[in-house]
């Protein structure tokens, strides 16, 4: 057997031929991938900081184990970002951008490991750059630019597996996972379909081995500073759940619906690429050795479904398909001798995208983008309720106004006479308002924000006792007479399709003992 077949690549009548076809189908890969950075680079700062982002500088100041939301991957990450290579706009989305294109060449590189050729390595590269969700994701550092890759390495991980037997490799799959549960939870899922893909394949063997257990192990102990943080703290992400659920936050969709946002996240002229490697994985003659891996997708994506988790949950396990959904292509194009088909499809994958590219891209003023989205009558599906205030995708109008809602702060702040100034705290509704007020507050001189939302709730109240407080986002300001002895209304955040636009207040002389309040009122949600 060659070295190539032991790879999963194609069998070659010699080392020159493998080394032709590796090195053509990565440059094809990498000018994919490198085309992808460049749409990134030359749009990060097209509109502003998103949300999330300012949430995790701020959670990047407050370095721990874990937090009410997430572990602790991103913050890091942001903090990386922040003391080594900037605190612009541009610099903090300079990481993402690099993950996305990764994710392009790993996919390439997955679809060499089945066997593909330079046509396979390319069509499965380009089919990932292209898929909407992974543009979208790739523009802003959130826990979803890292799935992908973490995933995605335990596949290629199986892979070997499959193809060497080396039951060892399970090591490496075990410290990936490990790391992947530092970013997000869902890698659980995904780990849950392994194990399944597993049972139903002859790759069961696995289980009489030691190393898939001690994989296991490794995993944990990776973990295991965040679990420690949680079960010491009561479970808050739990309660997080608990409380998104109770609230109904998040819009349900039936399995038909499901299954129809999955083929318009990924791009819909690119079903036939991913359902095609789903379907070599499990019936074609040389695809059905990778079994383990079509289970695996199928089960995650069965269980997102059943616990009516957001669409784009589902998302890091699909680069594997589009691997072997190039495989799949290029034996078919080869076999029935259409080479014709071969270009004709690249262009009609990259024709379709630039379509909607505005749509997954900030390519567009806000202006010419509204335009454009009345245009073609199409308007991207909300993945929660609240999403629906605005007419932008929620990714775009949460990039908007953080600074003049800060520079609004400021003025009524600085209003104050000089005593009351000095004991006037400003509590945000959210970890977006507080993480603008503490992101670009500095430099209007103000004080850390107070909010009793997701981790703020865990840094506390800075020594502020209610005397004075401006209010952001209050959502029911006809009750606060009943707790301040004065409220008036001094100011409005009403940036043109942000997501959010409120009325600010002026409190003073609270009724209640702001501890005591803060000790029962936390936000989680």
């Amino acid at each position: 057997m060659t070295g190539a077949a032991n790879l999963g690549g194609p069998a070659q009548s010699s080392d020159a031929q493998r080394q032709n076809w590796y090195v053509g189908g990565i440059a094809v890969v990498a000018l994919i991938a490198g085309l992808r950075l460049l749409l990134h680079l030359l749009t990060a700062t097209r509109y502003g900081f998103f949300r999330d982002e300012l949430y995790y500088i701020a959670c990047a100041r407050h370095l721990d184990w874990g937090y009410v939301d997430q572990p602790p991957l991103v913050p890091l990450t942001a903090w990386f970002s922040l003391h080594v290579v900037g605190s612009s706009l541009f610099a903090l989305h300079v990481i993402p951008a690099l993950c996305g294109a990764g994710v392009v060449v790993l996919t390439g590189y997955q679809a060499y490991q089945l066997g593909g050729k330079r046509y396979a390595m390319g069509l499965a590269a380009l089919g990932i750059a292209l898929a909407p969700v992974m543009v979208i994701n790739a523009h802003l550092l959130t826990t979803n630019i890292f799935e992908p890759m973490l995933w995605m390495g335990c596949a290629s991980v199986v892979i070997r597996i499959v193809q060497t037997g080396n039951q060892k490799l399970w090591l490496w799959f075990g410290v990936l996972a490990g790391i992947g549960l530092q970013n997000k939870y869902s890698i659980v899922v995904f780990g849950v379909g392994v194990v399944a893909g597993l049972l139903f394949t002859p790759e069961r063997k696995a289980f009489l081995k030691p190393w898939i257990w001690i994989a296991g192990g490794v995993a944990l102990i990776i973990f295991l500073p965040n679990l420690m943080w949680n079960i010491h703290r009561d479970w808050p992400f739990v309660q997080l759940m608990h409380n998104i659920r109770a609230e109904g936050r998040d819009v349900q969709l039936n399995p038909v619906a499901y299954l129809l946002q999955q083929a318009l996240m990924m791009g819909p002229l690119a079903a036939p690429l991913w359902l095609g490697g789903l379907g070599w994985l499990f019936f074609g003659a040389e695809g059905k050795r990778y079994r383990v891996l079509g289970w695996a997708f199928t089960a995650q994506l069965a269980i997102f479904m059943i616990l009516h988790g957001k669409d784009y949950y589902s998302a890091p396990s699909y680069p594997v398909l589009f691997a072997a959904g190039g495989v799949a292509a290029e034996r078919w194009f080869s076999r029935t001798r259409r080479t014709w088909l071969k270009p004709t499809y690249v262009l009609l994958l990259v024709v379709g995208i630039l379509l909607l590219l505005p749509v997954i891209a900030p390519v567009l003023s806000v202006e010419q983008y509204l335009g454009w989205q009345r245009a073609i009558h199409f308007t991207p599906p909300a993945n929660e309720v609240s999403h629906r205030r605005s007419p932008l995708p929620q990714y775009y109008s949460d990039q908007l106004g953080w600074e003049q809602m800060v520079a609004e702060v400021a003025r009524i702040y600085n209003s104050l006479p000089p005593d009351v100034r000095a004991k006037t705290a400003i509590k945000a509704d959210n970890y977006g308002e507080a993480g603008a007020i503490d992101f670009f507050g500095p430099k209007y001189g103000l004080p850390p924000a107070i909010c009793f939302h997701q981790n703020y709730w865990y840094w506390g109240l800075h020594g502020s006792r209610g005397e004075s407080m401006i209010l952001l986002g209050e959502g029911r300001p006809e009750h606060l007479p009943e707790v301040f002895e004065r409220v008036e209304k001094v100011g409005r955040f009403d940036v043109p399709y942000a997501l959010e636009r409120f009325d600010i207040y002026w409190g003073q002389g609270l009724k209640v003992d702001l501890n005591e309040v803060w000790e029962h009122e936390r936000e989680w949600r």
